[in-house]
């Protein structure tokens, strides 16, 4: 068993930690210990069970936020797996089709012709 140093707010701690999980503490000592330090900024000094309790309610109000936002997210996938949004494409009429090729056709040959008048001017 490792043993992890962390400081939270003003006070430092020594906990011991699974094997593998240190990083896992640290991760969590930071993120309390963010709050606690936006605790402090606002508030100066606080007694530590006070200051660890409000960082805990912080955390915990943002966790539930976030659980919030991932039901949600949860049930609009789910909504979207049981009734995909159907895609149109839009279809161009072969008339249409048609009478653009014909367009592009004529723009060609006028180019070509420009293209050729230009050329006998310039000899």
């Amino acid at each position: 068993m490792a043993e992890v140093d962390f400081t939270i707010g003003h006070k430092e701690y020594r906990i011991g930690a699974a094997d593998g999980e240190e990083r896992l503490l640290q991760r969590a000592a930071q993120l309390l210990d963010a709050e606690a330090q936006q605790i402090l900024s606002q508030a100066g000094r606080v007694p530590e069970p006070r200051l660890l309790l409000l960082a805990g309610l912080m955390l915990a109000d943002r966790f539930a936020g976030m659980e919030d936002r991932a039901e949600k997210a949860e049930r609009m996938v789910t909504r979207l797996q049981q009734n995909p949004p159907k895609v149109e494409v839009p279809v161009i009429p072969s008339e249409l089709k048609e009478s653009m090729a014909e367009l592009a056709a004529r723009a060609e040959s006028l180019a070509e012709r420009l293209s050729e008048q230009e050329a006998e001017e310039g000899r």
